[in-house]
């Protein structure tokens, strides 16, 4: 029991629910019972922590596998029609990359363009361009970063004007 205060807030900040939490505790104490014997344990309370904390991701684990979700047949689409959506989506999705990546400097569009639309290397990247190797690295990356936060502003603003028209009817 001179551990239970560690077990605890592992549990806790895993689990994030006091009554899971104290469950936990004791299954780990019954688990301890097991393991221990097994292994050679040279530092005991960074050994107790892992432990806890494996059992807390695997019982996370196990909940995320029995999720259940119940479908109306009103909500369900019928098969033949869901590869249409699909692909609008994914045309829209590249349509506003396209646009994003507008907005983005000279050096880092033609970066990102040469890494991603031709597969281009970095040493390639750097040569065709005159850039310095770590530049390149840097635009490519701050592009990716950029062009991430211009994307979900899309999707944001996409979602507000979405839901305006459903609110004045226009949906």
């Amino acid at each position: 029991m001179r551990y239970s205060d560690l077990l605890y807030g592992v549990c806790i900040k895993y689990l994030e629910d006091e009554e899971e939490a104290k469950d936990a505790v004791m299954n780990i104490y019954h688990e301890l019972l097991k393991k221990l014997p097994l292994h050679d344990v040279q530092n005991f309370k960074s050994w107790l922590y892992v432990l806890a904390k494996n059992h807390c991701l695997m019982q996370l684990r196990a909940t995320k596998k029995n999720i259940t979700v119940s479908f109306e047949n009103q909500s369900v689409q019928s098969e033949e029609f869901s590869h249409l959506d699909n692909n609008m989506e994914k045309e829209e999705s590249f349509r506003k990359l396209e646009r994003c990546l507008e907005t983005l400097s000279e050096k880092q569009k033609l970066s990102v363009e040469l890494f991603y639309y031709q597969h281009k290397c970095y040493n390639e990247i750097a040569a065709a361009t005159g850039i310095d190797w770590n530049k390149v690295r840097s635009l490519i990356q701050n592009g990716r970063r950029n062009l991430k936060i211009c994307m979900e502003k899309k999707c944001q603003l996409s979602i507000h004007i979405i839901i305006r028209q459903q609110i004045s009817g226009d949906i």
